[in-house]
């Protein structure tokens, strides 16, 4: 199945010069998303106890490939959106900063972890939430991703880690 054929593009949103990839066009449709979840899962190697996803599109995808592999799941989120305990990671953009928390007793030591999101940009929320997982003990298995920006060069961010995905557009 071509893939970037389920995924609508939509030229200058959220602003002028931006060609957003809108994933609910894929989700909505039955065949596509069973695809799409099964080639997610396809593409972990080895042994997983847990699946990350990152606020909100890795909730999405994260989610069902946990449930298909028999993994736990956890969330990564913006500030101030989880009840418990939580570790944050602040790392830079263009212009600013962001920053990402996860529970603190989410991961163990040693936890074997795939992060996975739907698109990898300039990596940097990719970067920090792999960095959360490693303060907490984790070790990352994979960062997987439905879709790639090839052109803003996220891999550079993500070298040290194994980094796949299903569908790569240039930017």
């Amino acid at each position: 199945m071509d893939l970037k054929e389920k995924i609508r593009v939509i030229e200058d949103f959220p602003k002028e010069g931006i060609s957003f990839k809108d994933i609910t066009t894929l989700v909505k449709d039955k065949e596509a998303l069973q695809y799409t979840i099964n080639a997610l899962c396809d593409l972990i190697d080895g042994e997983v106890d847990l699946i990350v996803g990152p606020e909100s599109r890795g909730f999405i995808f994260g989610t069902a490939v946990a449930y298909r592999i028999g993994a736990g799941f956890v969330p990564v989120r913006k500030p101030g959106k989880l009840p418990a305990e939580t570790i944050s990671y602040t790392y830079d953009l263009e212009y600013g900063t962001d920053t990402i928390e996860i529970h603190k007793d989410a991961i163990k030591k040693g936890d074997k972890v795939v992060i996975i999101d739907d698109l990898i940009a300039t990596g940097g929320t990719l970067e920090a939430s792999a960095k959360a997982i490693e303060m907490l003990g984790g070790e990352i298995v994979s960062i997987i991703s439905l879709m790639e920006l090839t052109g803003l060069n996220g891999r550079d961010k993500l070298k040290d880690y194994d980094v796949k995905t299903l569908v790569q557009y240039e930017f």
